[in-house]
Parts: C-alpha cells; sequence; structure tokens
C-alpha cells in the first residue's frame, strides 16, 4: 500500500482571516521612520488594539458602504485597528485614530490610507500564514508593506514608501503584545 499525502491549498481570504484572528489584541509598537533624502529618523511609541471582524460585521458594512460596493456584506472578514502614538523624537506630538481593513479576493479595502483620509484598497499576497505582503498605491505614491507573525508574542512591519520610483521613506516596527 502506498501512502499518498493530502495536500490542501489554502486561499489568501483563508490565510489573511487567520492572520487577522491572530493578531486580534493589544499591541505596544516601536517605529522608526527613516526619510532617505534627508537621513531624518523619527521615532515613534504606539498602543494598539487589534479587533477581528466576522463577515457582515456592523464595521464591514460600513466599509462596504464607503467603498460603494454593491452587495454590503460581501466582505470576508476584517480588522478594526484604534491607536494612540507617541511621536518621540525630533518632534514629540501625540496622535490617536482608527482604521477598519475589510478583505474581499486579494484586496484590502481600507476607510483611509497611512496619509490620506480617504478610503483605499490594497492588495495583498500571503508569502506564508505568518507574512502578509500589502501594496498599496495612491497621490502618486507606492507603499509596500510586510506584517509578520513571530511566534504568538511578537510582529515585525517594515513600511517602504516610494515617489515617482524613487524611495523616499523607511518604516521599521517592532510590536509586542500586551494581552
Amino acid at each position: 500500500m502506498t501512502f499518498q499525502p493530502q495536500i490542501t491549498q489554502l486561499s489568501s481570504e483563508s490565510l489573511v482571516k487567520e492572520f487577522f484572528q491572530q493578531s486580534e489584541g493589544s499591541w505596544r509598537s516601536q517605529r522608526r521612520y527613516y526619510t532617505l533624502k534627508d537621513g531624518e529618523t523619527q521615532e515613534v511609541v504606539s498602543f494598539l488594539t487589534v479587533q477581528f471582524l466576522e463577515p457582515g460585521h456592523e464595521e464591514l458594512i460600513k466599509l462596504a458602504r464607503l467603498h460603494e460596493m454593491a452587495d454590503e456584506t460581501a466582505l470576508i472578514c476584517g480588522a478594526l485597528t484604534t491607536w494612540e502614538s507617541n511621536y518621540v523624537s525630533p518632534s514629540p506630538k501625540q496622535t490617536k485614530g482608527e482604521t477598519v481593513f475589510g478583505v474581499l479576493g486579494t484586496s484590502l479595502y481600507r476607510d483611509r490610507g497611512f496619509s490620506t483620509s480617504k478610503p483605499i484598497i490594497a492588495q495583498f499576497s500571503m508569502r506564508d500564514p505568518k507574512t502578509m505582503c500589502l501594496r498599496t498605491e495612491y497621490s502618486g505614491n507606492v507603499f509596500e508593506e510586510e506584517l509578520k507573525l513571530i511566534g504568538t508574542q511578537y510582529r515585525t512591519r517594515q513600511t517602504i514608501i516610494s515617489r515617482a520610483g524613487e524611495e523616499q521613506m523607511i518604516g521599521q516596527y517592532l510590536e509586542q503584545r500586551l494581552n
């Protein structure tokens, strides 16, 4: 008798759903943004809360309406992320806010972008079950991001921001789970 292993290929949707579920909780994020042209470094400490959103959640329905989707229940899952950020140096300031993410196919719908309050759509891929890669384009900028779960207590993130084909800024993050 020959053993035939079962090979299961997981869809991007099921992988991102699991990624968001594993990201749920409270996090402390230490970030550095490097501006490449002038060499300036910005340090930020943030406290994030990630809430997993099931299909049909009120926040996902509002997001679908914002994106003028014909089917308001089309988003298969999502996350609500709230944050409080303290910009440490060179110019101290505090900010807080929230962002809603919703998934359909390989598109990640957002109610706002990194540098805009307008709704945007990113394209994502899952390099593996623990690593999400995003590409977002708006206002002449390209944002390429990688988020990676490290065990159950850490996440790393890296963002590269380009304009007109030239890299402008790099953001690097280490996030530690608080609960």
